[in-house]
């Protein structure tokens, strides 16, 4: 499964995100969208929404950090 955050090097709630993916090992692709114009847009374009973290997985889109809502997709108990 495909796993994208998009985030901003000053959002806490996206080094969450990324310590979150790394603790339990799930891949993932980090994407700056304060530096990558292009991933803004794509981030805005899926998502709808400016606010970072915008957490995709497998095509599911997540805004901001939702912990359970990750288990259940990334499927960690």
């Amino acid at each position: 499964m495909k796993v994208i955050i998009y985030s901003t090097v000053s959002c806490p709630w996206c080094h969450k995100a990324k310590e979150f993916m790394k603790e339990h090992k799930v891949k993932f692709t980090n994407k700056n969208v304060g530096e990558d114009q292009k991933a803004a847009q794509e981030m805005i374009k899926k998502s709808g929404q400016q606010g970072v973290p915008v957490i995709d997985v497998g095509g599911e889109i997540i805004v901001g950090f939702d912990e359970s809502k990750l288990r259940k997709l990334l499927k960690i108990e």
